[in-house]
This record gives C-alpha cells, sequence and structure tokens, in this order.
C-alpha cells in the first residue's frame, strides 16, 4: 500500500513507480543538531597552542546538546579514568576545540557546565549531607549562575615573589588526568603499607617508594605550570624549560612553597564554591547549626547522565 503523504516517483527513468523521490544529499541534514548556547571561555583563548582551538573574533563559542553516543560515552567507567570519554565529548559538542586534551585546566569546568546546559536546561537536582546530622539535602543549582562566576574569574598568571617574577599558565587537561593517574596509583599503593600480611620492610620499602613519588607529582604540578622566572635586577627572564626544571627542584623550600602556593590558589578561584543554606526547624532540630554550607561535587557520570 503506497502512503499518500509522501511524493511519488511519478514514473522517473531508474525509479519503480510509486518509491518516494529522494533529494539529493541528505534531507535530514537540516534537523541535525544546532547550537544552543553560546559562551565566552574564562581564559578568553589564551593558554590554548594554535592547533587545539579554533578562535573566534568576538570570544563567543557555540555548545550543541549531546548526542545519544555522547550519553553513553561519559557512562563509560574506563574512558572516564583516563579522561578520554571528557575529550570526546568537548570535541563533539564545543566544535571549535580541536584537541580537548590541551584544553587549559580553567576552561575545563565551564565547557563541562555549558554542555550540560545546552543538553539539559540550566538547572540541575542534586543532594548532599547536612552538617552534623543524618539528613539528606535535596536542592537544585542553576548553572548559569556557576557559568557566569567561572567566566568572571581572573587567572592571575604574573606574580612576584622575593627576589623573583614568575610567570605560569594553567596545566593542560592532559597534564591534569596524567597527574591524577599517577597519584591514584601511588595512593593506592600506598594504602598496602597497613596490610598486616607484609612484613615491616617491605612495608617500609613501598611507603618509602610511594611518598617520593607522589612528591615528585607534586613538583611536576609546578614544573608544568611555570613558563618563565626573572630573578631580581635582570633584564630577561628564564623560559628554557629545563633551567627552569632544574631552579624548581633546586631552589629553596621558601621559593618552591611560595610559587607552589599562587598556583594553588588560581588552582581554587576555579573550583566549585560550597552553597550557603539557612536550616530549617527539622535540621536545626536533628543538629544542624543555624546556617551551613553545602559543597557541590560534580561526578560526570551523573553529571551528564540525566536531565534532572
Amino acid at each position: 500500500m503506497v502512503d499518500n503523504n509522501f511524493p511519488q516517483s511519478m514514473g522517473q527513468p531508474g525509479i519503480p513507480m510509486g518509491q518516494p523521490v529522494q533529494p539529493a544529499g541528505n534531507p535530514l541534514a537540516k534537523h541535525l543538531r544546532q547550537p544552543k548556547i553560546y559562551i565566552k571561555l574564562p581564559s578568553n583563548g589564551e593558554y590554548w597552542p594554535q592547533a587545539a582551538l579554533k578562535k573566534v573574533e568576538n570570544g563567543e563559542y557555540p555548545v550543541y546538546a549531546m548526542t545519544a553516543k555522547d550519553e553513553i560515552t561519559m557512562k563509560t567507567p574506563d574512558a572516564l579514568l583516563n579522561g578520554q570519554a571528557t575529550v570526546d565529548v568537548i570535541q563533539s559538542c564545543f566544535p571549535n576545540v580541536i584537541d580537548a586534551w590541551q584544553c587549559p585546566s580553567i576552561d575545563l569546568d565551564a565547557i563541562l557546565v555549558a554542555i550540560r546546559m545546552a543538553s539539559y536546561g540550566e538547572t540541575i537536582d542534586m543532594s548532599a549531607m547536612v552538617p552534623q546530622t543524618e539528613i539528606t539535602k535535596d536542592f537544585q543549582l542553576d548553572l548559569q549562575t556557576i557559568l557566569d562566576n567561572l567566566t568572571n574569574t581572573v587567572y592571575e598568571d604574573t606574580f612576584s615573589i622575593p627576589g623573583f617574577r614568575v610567570q605560569i599558565v594553567p596545566i593542560t587537561y592532559r597534564h591534569a588526568t596524567q597527574q591524577a593517574i599517577k597519584a591514584f596509583e601511588e595512593q593506592r599503593i600506598f594504602a598496602t603499607v597497613n596490610d598486616d600480611g607484609l612484613t615491616e620492610e617491605v612495608k617500609l620499602e613501598r611507603f618509602s617508594k610511594s611518598f617520593s613519588k607522589l612528591t615528585d607529582i607534586n613538583i611536576n604540578v609546578v614544573v608544568n605550570s611555570v613558563v618563565a622566572i626573572q630573578p631580581e635586577g635582570d633584564e630577561v627572564a628564564v623560559t628554557n624549560k629545563n633551567h627552569l626544571r632544574e631552579f624548581i627542584e633546586g631552589a629553596e623550600a621558601g621559593v618552591f612553597n611560595a610559587i607552589q602556593a599562587h598556583i594553588a590558589k588560581q588552582k581554587d578561584n576555579f573550583q566549585q564554591k560550597p552553597i550557603k543554606m539557612e536550616a530549617t526547624a527539622e535540621e536545626m532540630e536533628a543538629g544542624a547549626p543555624a546556617t551551613y554550607d553545602l559543597p557541590i561535587t560534580f561526578d560526570q557520570s551523573n553529571f551528564f547522565g540525566s536531565g534532572s
């Protein structure tokens, strides 16, 4: 039976009578994804290698909703652990990003929040334990407010410490992922120190190795962040990575700690801040303070799991 709602071939050569005529190209192309929102990056496109981001003149980048494939990708544990899922979804939904592994850390959360907004809307339902109680608090988070806070935060890449002028850049998503995996592996090994089945000698050996590697991981974060150091009184800054590493590893603790503290402060500025809540009568009766903070923790598998 022929569906009269479809255009018929009218007997064109090579097309059987009664079959619908298909135009050249994909007739569904106009129904493919379109940008849902446009956002500015916290970095304003700085700190990206030239080939990693296709910059736009007005600084407004298009963001698309996730596909079904993207949603499945964000639920794949192994891909989430090694970062590949995040890279794939960013490059799918944020097409101006050519290589998401090179994404500066300060842009990452803004991009992911924007993808969530484009896919499911501007709010997300969350829950957390009320301090000093056994009560679980359900609340709704405004993602636009979080995105605005991120894009309006300034990254201070140049600063002074006694005797030196230092310039840093945000670490890339690749470096952050590599460091996180290494730290996770070492902490897992570190936990075996409490294994009663090991001799004290083996425990001490494992403790020493893990502690040394964890220390190296922390040093590498600083090394990967610093791009220039100018000693006081010198006209030229040192930018050679080998020279910078040698200095950072061999500098006095006070110098290293000052650089590390500034890097940590910049990282903290781009972390999600807790939201302040006023306790209900029921919560106060259960032991909660009159006002309290609820931490905002985004689990990527849940963050992109539904339109909640």
